[in-house]
């Protein structure tokens, strides 16, 4: 068998890895006649095309193997709004984020081996990170309502959640600047009042002219009692427990940064508590155990910060706002890959939006 040959699952020679083979094989340090076969897909997932990867190679002069995970640019216009005019690669953005918090920050990432933005090698870019083992929490059905988080202690999901935050805190507490995530802003300096600019356009043009009356209620709500914070901190953009894999209770690796930005630490906080609603009043899924209610979450987190962050109303509501337009931009993309028809109404009939409007009621808006 040559470098330029592997086997796939069923034993049989797949020579599609060659282009790859040749871009990772430098990158893994001393390591020759690398061969790679494809090991499997995550079965969730709107962004970038995921594919995990077994290889095998000799180092010196011994013979290693291990897992890998190849993020490839997908042809589609991004599923998150483009923070900064012409970043519109979010494998670049994912790996960029990467890479910075690696370099300033405890954060636990998978390990990372390069990014690749000329599509001649692969027909797109790239980038390819280790595989960490571990679970992840399930989202259909809920993973309040089956899975393993159903089946663990109490105080083993009390920790899971509890680590959770802590991921939030960490991500919060990086110095975004020292980073060099300053790129994230440029053209525009961050603010929560031009995140809900960016979001607020992102919804109408993924709408083209179809209305959303929850949505369009949420974002007027949002526009006339927007508060005023002091503090910018680097946002995760997707906080929620399935973005983090878990190995014994703990996080051991956490993922997922495309939808990254820099604005007011409140808005990935109440994203993190919105999932939390979705994941049991939405989902009708009673708090197991152990869980933390909202309340101590976010007591929680402001230990963990030093800070106090007051009613997280808005930023709840700001949360379920992005979820509903995110649902829009997915079923669009959808359609446009013919997997979905033109006339689908999950756009605007889908559990999202019941989540948002028990919030708005709640608020008496």
């Amino acid at each position: 068998m040559t470098t330029d040959e592997t086997a796939n699952a069923n034993g049989e020679l797949d020579t599609s890895f060659e282009a790859l083979q040749r871009w990772l094989e430098p990158r893994l340090g001393g390591a020759s006649n690398l061969r790679l076969s494809q090991f499997g897909k995550p079965s969730s997932g709107f962004s970038a095309e995921t594919v995990i990867l077994s290889g095998t190679w000799t180092a010196g002069g011994e013979e290693r193997s291990d897992r890998f995970v190849l993020r490839k640019e997908t042809p589609d216009p991004p599923v998150y709004p483009t923070q900064v005019e012409g970043l519109v690669t979010e494998v670049q953005i994912q790996y960029g984020v990467m890479s910075a918090i690696a370099e300033s920050s405890s954060l636990p990432l998978a390990p990372l081996y390069g990014y690749e933005p000329d599509a001649e090698v692969l027909g797109t870019p790239f980038f390819v990170m280790g595989f960490v083992e571990g679970v992840v929490p399930i989202e259909s059905p809920m993973y309040t309502l089956e899975g393993f988080f159903t089946e663990i202690s109490a105080e083993q999901r009390r920790t899971m959640i509890d680590e959770g935050v802590r991921m939030l805190a960490t991500v919060h507490a990086i110095d975004w600047q020292a980073a060099g995530l300053q790129w994230l802003t440029e053209g525009t300096p961050p603010s929560l009042r031009r995140q809900l600019d960016v979001w607020t356009a992102y919804a109408e043009r993924e709408l083209a002219g179809r209305e959303h009356p929850k949505l369009a209620k949420a974002l007027a709500w949002l526009e006339s009692t927007i508060p005023s914070p002091t503090d910018l901190t680097l946002n995760w953009g997707d906080p929620r427990p399935g973005n983090i894999i878990w190995r014994d209770d703990h996080a051991a690796c956490v993922t997922d940064f495309e939808a990254a930005s820099i604005t007011a630490p409140e808005v990935d906080l109440g994203w993190w508590l919105m999932f939390d609603r979705w994941a049991h009043e939405t989902s009708n899924a009673l708090r197991l155990p152990g869980e933390p209610t909202r309340a101590e979450q976010t007591a929680r987190y402001e230990e963990l910060t030093g800070r106090s962050v007051g009613d997280t109303s808005w930023y709840e509501v700001f949360a379920a706002a992005r979820y509903c337009a995110i649902v829009v931009r997915v079923m669009n993309r959808l359609v446009d890959r013919g997997h979905m028809p033109p006339d689908q109404t999950v756009w605007i009939d889908n559990p999202v939006v019941p989540c948002l409007e028990e919030m708005l009621a709640e608020l008496g808006v």
